[in-house]
């Protein structure tokens, strides 16, 4: 807990303005949870207020990640304003869209069921575009700079935003084909809450893994640099091989939905 509270404290410090679009999410995904109990309306199989919950909470922990995480790069203060703001308004507004278009019971994505209804999927596609471009700046600087962090966790950091990359790029896929179950129509029997498809391939799989890379990889490498009966090149093999394995099993996921099949069927 001292730890996510020291996170909370840094970004509240280095962006407030950053951190308080985080809060707004944190209200978003409250008011979803409160929604999901309060309106009964149904969407694909689903409560309208689920699907929004589940982003306002991803999205939040994300532009939290990043404004962490940009505190260990060696960016001056403008570079640092323009990478936070791009990345809370983008996603600020996506949420919103997502959010509005609950609200009138009809779907965010692969919607284009009328001219409004397509502009607001273009702008989404628009908005994480811009994302998607600060995660390949990312990757590029990790690698070219020298990080305020432990070498190992630098290196976690590489791999967690490459491997995001390419759960961003999933998300392509997804939209190439204007919808995310591969075999069937999208909003056939899924998992509860998170709704992936137990009957077959679901490309979500592999893009909601891939996306919370930049989260898992590199909070394995700051608990194992923690451990201080192990050395310096032993932490840096064993986050190369937990970076690697995580990668395999984004793949695995990606693959085995390619092929129809569920994550996990009843």
């Amino acid at each position: 807990m001292k730890y996510l509270k020291h996170v909370f404290g840094t970004v509240k410090k280095s962006s407030p303005i950053l951190y308080g679009i985080v809060l707004i999410h944190l209200a978003l995904a409250t008011a979803c949870f409160i929604g999901f109990w309060v309106d009964d309306r149904m969407l694909m199989g689903l409560n309208v207020w689920v699907k929004p919950f589940k982003f306002s909470i991803s999205g939040g922990i994300y532009i939290l990640t990043v404004g962490y995480l940009i505190t260990l790069y060696p960016y001056g203060k403008i570079k640092k304003n323009i990478i936070n703001n791009l990345t809370s308004f983008t996603l600020l507004f996506e949420i919103g869209i997502i959010v509005f278009q609950a609200s009138r019971g009809v779907q965010s994505h692969y919607n284009q069921s009328s001219l409004f209804d397509g502009l607001l999927f273009a702008a989404m596609g628009l908005l994480i575009g811009v994302n998607v471009l600060l995660m390949l700046l990312f990757i590029i600087d990790t690698i070219r700079l020298r990080l305020k962090t432990e070498r190992a966790i630098q290196w976690a950091i590489v791999m967690g935003w490459t491997i995001v990359f390419f759960g961003s790029w999933v998300g392509g896929q997804m939209i190439g084909q204007m919808a995310h179950n591969v075999g069937v129509t999208d909003g056939g029997e899924g998992l509860p809450l998170l709704n992936w498809s137990t009957i077959a391939g679901d490309l979500r799989v592999a893009h909601f893994f891939g996306l919370h890379a930049i989260q898992i990889v590199p909070l394995f490498a700051f608990l194992i640099s923690k451990k201080t009966t192990i050395t310096y090149k032993q932490k840096h093999i064993a986050v190369c091989i937990f970076g690697l394995l995580y990668a395999v099993w984004i793949g695995f996921t990606f693959y085995q939905a390619k092929q129809g099949i569920a994550l996990i069927q009843f």
